[in-house]
């Protein structure tokens, strides 16, 4: 069942403040992480951390995204997307100001884990959001929404790499980031629709695992599998990639910043034409070529150091790479909003707690392989997770 088109303007114009809302939460999220993901080398030089400390580090982060999503179903069916989105908010850019703020590694992991908590808490709330407007809509918007956060990531990553060139000091950074992040998140939430029109699958109860239909726990499982190898992929970019740069391709801080920044850009232009793309091809055939796509592109960064000018073929491949990923989260939510007999809220939530696994299993084990090998085979897993992905795209409907 989907939701009737609006029939009146009055109707129709406070879905499309919230859609412009949703552009701006996912433009500030993209801007957030962004900043974490510039600043991993901060992290890791102002706690003086060796590989493994700070993939213990980074895994907070995931375990506090996985802890929180087991509710986050529950309470958006109780309190709505807009009271959970702004205090989700409110904790994530406070955690991201106080980063770099403590001596003591046991308070950055405290941090990290409130961190974790509040963007899987806050990425929740605007999918939800999103998979609503779309269904209310009629038409694919959603590839967009997360062409926003995209550009927030490349926003965030190209303003990083400016402000390192010009010597501002990572603390000075990441407490204006999160200051201007709050401001726009919180007029952005107030935009959002105040509540969810009953009916479809927006409107079905949440309801306990045990309790679901079977294909619904079968579907939703798949999904979810399938988001933990899109998610390792991207949480490894994320994490890992300004680190590769600077150590494996002697990059300096900011034109590794700039290699984050093409990759970010890639997909955000990736997702921008996703929806035209979701319009027109079949949803597995889709995701089996950007998959295939995103694992030979991970090949050509990691075999760029062979050949000349060797920055250049790395920077080509993170922006393939971009590309290659970039409509995988949004076709795996959408399928997950449409399952029958739960809600949108409770299936983004069980998808994004599998699909978090990713992001749990991944930084440890990058740095775990690095700290064997090197970071050139550890970040070889995002070849081996795309390759997976592709040959398990066929269980995605449209």
């Amino acid at each position: 069942m989907t939701l009737p088109l609006p029939a009146t303007t009055a109707h129709t114009d406070p879905l499309r403040r919230a859609r412009h809302a949703s552009h701006a939460a996912f433009l500030v999220f993209g801007v957030v992480v962004a900043t974490l993901g510039v600043h991993v080398p901060s992290i890791r030089a102002h706690y003086r951390l060796d590989d493994g400390a700070l993939s213990i580090a980074l895994l907070a982060i995931a375990v506090g995204a996985v802890l929180c999503l087991v509710f986050a179903g529950r309470w958006i069916a109780a309190f709505g997307v807009r009271r959970v989105a702004a205090v989700a908010a409110c904790v994530m850019a406070v955690a991201l100001a106080l980063l770099l703020h403590f001596d003591r590694f046991a308070l950055l992991l405290v941090v990290m884990l409130l961190f974790g908590a509040s963007v899987g808490l806050f990425d929740v709330a605007i999918n939800t959001e999103g998979a609503f407007i779309e269904r209310a809509l009629q038409r694919k918007v959603m590839s967009t929404m997360h062409g926003m956060w995209s550009l927030g990531g490349m926003a965030g990553a190209a303003l990083g790499a400016w402000w390192l060139e010009r010597g501002v000091a990572p603390l000075t950074q990441m407490r204006g980031i999160a200051a201007g992040a709050l401001l726009v998140a919180l007029v952005a939430v107030a935009c959002m629709l105040p509540a969810h029109v009953p009916g479809g699958h927006a409107g079905a109860p949440t309801a306990r695992w045990s309790a679901l239909p079977r294909a619904a726990r079968r579907s939703l499982v798949t999904l979810g599998v399938l988001a933990v190898l899109g998610l390792l992929a991207e949480g490894a970019i994320y994490d890992w990639s300004t680190l590769y740069l600077q150590r494996e391709r002697g990059a300096a801080p900011s034109l590794a910043a700039i290699g984050f920044a093409c990759f970010s850009a890639a997909m955000a232009a990736g997702r921008f034409g996703g929806d035209w793309l979701r319009a027109r091809v079949p949803a597995p055939r889709l995701l089996r070529a950007t998959a295939l796509l995103s694992a030979g592109a991970m090949a050509l960064v990691l075999l760029s150091g062979r050949w000349p000018h060797t920055m250049a073929w790395a920077l080509l491949g993170l922006s393939l790479l971009g590309l290659g990923l970039a409509n995988v989260i949004p076709l795996l939510f959408v399928a997950a909003s449409r399952v029958e007999g739960v809600s949108a809220a409770s299936s983004i939530a069980l998808v994004s707690s599998l699909g978090w696994v990713g992001m749990v299993v991944g930084p440890p084990l990058v740095g775990g392989v690095a700290e064997a090998s090197s970071l050139g085979w550890a970040l070889g897993l995002v070849v081996l997770s795309s390759l997976a992905l592709a040959a398990a795209a066929s269980r995605v409907k449209n």
